[in-house]
């Protein structure tokens, strides 16, 4: 059950505005929570992924890698339509095998406009799209993090690693986020992180320079979405209090105004832990307990419906 402090919280959200950052699918389901809600919003997308059919086209092409921002863009389009269709495509054969007909699309959308934001834009349109996409940064990123004491490159990487992660880097280290990006944290009224891989999906997306000083000045509310589980590889034993330390310490950040932690059943995986956090453990911050899990799921993961229903009285 929600927390009760919530009923306190009811206001109305007529013209509210969500900024989400991360990538991956913890985004993507994001994005889906705060479309029961939100006026308008912006997804601001990390640009490190170097992995699948993203990790071929991004070097090859000078874009940022399309895969995280793709799952974005469809988010943000749930209703059903042809675009979508094309977009969710995926090639099993020949020399485009793995590649998702998407991302070709964003490349070639990319090509013809001669920027890959108007691109996003474009594409935006012909979905449908209930928001915006942005990149934080302009062109692809390297990752890097301290792991265990050594140094490990690339996004797949450190997230396959073994180790206490005590350091992320974003390169090359000249390169700023997007003023796209800046603006949208800048006229945020509730500013979302999470669920999704702690390190090489939102502390990547925290360590663009210019992300962190923006979010750190915004006046919008701060809300952390904690993981069901740990991940294996990045994640190992961390505790919910584990998580936010490395957010404010590595990433950066001020402490979130309000943490949202699943309470409830949930089947756990081998090898993983329930990602917990107790409103002691964060004194001065409300940490709101609720049961956000998508029960029947293959793998742990929250339900859109439930996520937005909370996020929604934090707006």
């Amino acid at each position: 059950m929600v927390d009760p402090v919530l009923d306190e919280l009811e206001q109305d959200l007529a013209g509210v505005q969500v900024t989400a950052l991360g990538g991956g699918h913890g985004l993507a389901g994001a994005l889906q929570a705060i479309l029961e809600y939100a006026h308008g919003v912006t997804a601001v997308v990390t640009v490190a992924d170097d992995g699948g059919s993203s990790g071929r086209l991004a070097p090859a092409l000078d874009i940022p890698p399309p895969g995280d921002i793709r799952r974005a863009l469809l988010a943000l389009s749930p209703e059903p339509s042809i675009w979508r269709d094309l977009m969710e495509f995926r090639f099993e054969g020949a020399d485009v095998a793995g590649h998702s007909l998407g991302n070709l699309i964003i490349a070639g959308l990319a090509g013809l406009t001669g920027s890959f934001e108007e691109a996003l834009d474009t594409l935006g349109e012909l979905l449908g799209a209930r928001g915006t996409v942005v990149p934080a940064a302009p062109v692809a990123l390297v990752l890097e993090a301290d792991v265990g004491g050594a140094v490990v490159t690339g996004q797949v990487a450190i997230a396959r690693s073994r180790g206490p992660i005590t350091d992320v880097r974003v390169l090359p280290a000249e390169v700023r986020a997007g003023r796209r990006a800046i603006d949208a944290i800048g006229v945020a009224d509730q500013i979302v992180l999470g669920p999704g891989s702690l390190f090489t999906s939102i502390i990547a997306g925290l360590r663009v320079p210019g992300i962190a000083d923006a979010l750190n000045a915004s006046v919008g509310r701060l809300v952390y979405v904690c993981n069901l589980t740990t991940q294996d590889g990045e994640t190992l034993g961390m505790s919910g209090a584990d998580h936010v330390e490395a957010l404010t310490a590595i990433g950066g950040i001020r402490r979130p105004d309000a943490i949202v932690s699943h309470d409830g059943p949930i089947a756990v995986p081998p090898g993983l832990t329930p990602v917990v956090l107790a409103s002691s453990e964060m004194p001065g911050v409300m940490v709101v307990g609720a049961d956000l899990a998508r029960h029947g799921a293959d793998w742990p993961e929250h339900d859109p419906a439930k996520l937005g229903g909370v996020l929604r009285r934090l707006a």
